[in-house]
């Protein structure tokens, strides 16, 4: 008998807590005027005739509820995403004689995205995006018409390329402001727009995870990228994201999409994790008048007329070639004193003439010395730094350099027979050509 009657006992305890908890809430919250009036006006209208919108007008108002935050990136999304550019390419590439599969040709194609930049309608994107392709074509938002595109200008140390479409009706164009990618902040919001996995004109959100993080990006040599400052980001980025734009809540271009940082553990590769990075918008802005200008043709990072004095030898099938070491830091502590080396730097071996690094009056080295499987220069300038910015390898000075244009000054940090001096060098047109 106990057993029967306990489910109902515990039932019907229950109900009255429900109870009792309602009507202590409704006897202890204030009620203001307007709630009165409602209430009052509620009581009055019979049951088949309620409004529920009248019951509670507030929660039922989607546009009163929205965050502040959530209607900052709606209006962001509606001014700017028709700035966003969808790209496809098409690439035809040699295919080798395997087996059964012959050789022959065969179409390649690829998705990635990029952004208007001024009124003319030139595009930036990545330059991986449109990478060897014989064909790009560009779509825009709700338009179902395609236009074809051709690059003027590519910065494959950058990952950078500008194209320009044909045909393309002016009143299509809207570019999408640029912003200062020096004034970030870690934590500040980042609006990421682009086509991953070809899902055209997507929107993600996070914030600014990082500044400064300093990554291989671009093409160099054997497609090996520059180290620079990138924008590392939690909005969700995958590949078709390549070259759309990163925004801040000021609806203003901060980075281009690039890179996402892919471990095995994620459960595969080419999959976001969490890591994004982006390249800072005044990067891009520094080189967009050269891309304008390129006529097609490669621009390439700035160079100030030296080599490493610290290599290593490699055998090749062109016979004996050095490559330079990562810098002095790769020596034991005893050889460095024995040179009288700093901990670290970029050990100079020659300096070109008639260069910026050669009218700075930076040294080169004047004795070598061999040393299994490599040779060292000793008796010129060590580099340590570049513009306040720890030098320790030929790629360090790079990074210190890539995001500097024509005309301007950098500032070198040398350190020769143990005394250490500045040098200030200006970056003239030509070391910004091809060459070493």
């Amino acid at each position: 008998m106990k057993n029967s009657r306990t489910p109902v006992l515990v039932t019907a305890a229950v109900l009255v807590g429900l109870g009792l908890g309602a009507s202590v809430l409704r006897g202890q919250a204030p009620v203001s005027e307007a709630q009165r009036v409602e209430a009052q006006t509620v009581s009055s209208t019979t049951p088949a005739t309620l409004n529920p919108a009248a019951l509670n007008p507030t929660a039922l108002n989607e546009g009163a509820a929205r965050l502040q935050n959530e209607a900052n990136t709606i209006d962001i999304v509606k001014k700017h995403e028709p700035g966003l550019v969808y790209i496809s390419t098409e690439q035809t590439v040699e295919q080798g004689n395997f087996g059964m599969m012959g050789g022959g040709q065969q179409q390649v194609e690829g998705v990635g995205s990029g952004f208007f930049v001024n009124a003319a309608g030139d595009i930036l994107t990545n330059f991986h995006v449109v990478r060897g392709a014989d064909r790009i074509q560009i779509r825009l938002l709700g338009n179902k018409q395609t236009y074809s595109a051709t690059v003027i200008g590519r910065a494959p140390q950058y990952d950078l390329a500008l194209i320009r479409p044909s045909k393309l009706p002016a009143g299509l164009v809207k570019p999408i402001p640029l912003g200062d990618s020096d004034r970030l902040a870690v934590g500040q919001k980042a609006v990421a727009m682009g086509a991953p996995f070809g899902l055209e004109f997507s929107v993600t959100e996070g914030i600014v995870s990082a500044t400064g993080r300093r990554i291989p990006i671009g093409f160099s040599g054997g497609a090996q990228g520059i180290t620079q400052n990138a924008i590392q980001t939690d909005a969700a980025i995958n590949p078709g994201n390549s070259g759309g734009p990163l925004l801040n809540s000021a609806g203003q271009v901060i980075g281009i999409n690039t890179q996402i940082l892919s471990p095995a553990s994620s459960g595969g590769s080419g999959q976001n994790a969490g890591v994004g990075f982006a390249i800072p918008i005044n990067t891009a802005r520094n080189l967009l008048s050269r891309l304008q200008s390129a006529g097609g043709k490669a621009i390439y990072a700035p160079r100030i007329g030296v080599t490493a004095g610290l290599v290593a030898i490699q055998n090749t099938p062109a016979g004996p070639q050095p490559v330079a070491l990562p810098g002095l830091s790769a020596l034991t502590s005893s050889a460095r004193q024995q040179f009288s080396l700093p901990p670290r730097g970029l050990l100079i071996d020659k300096v070109s003439p008639n260069t910026p690094a050669a009218r700075a009056g930076v040294v080169g080295g004047v004795s070598t010395r061999e040393f299994q499987g490599g040779r060292i220069t000793l008796g010129g300038d060590v580099v340590t730094a570049v513009n306040g910015q720890p030098v320790d390898s030929l790629e360090d000075l790079q990074a210190g350099l890539i995001d500097r244009k024509v005309g301007d000054s950098v500032t070198l940090t040398l350190v020769r027979g143990g005394k250490t001096r500045q040098a200030k060098l200006t970056l003239d047109a030509a070391a910004f050509q091809k060459g070493d």
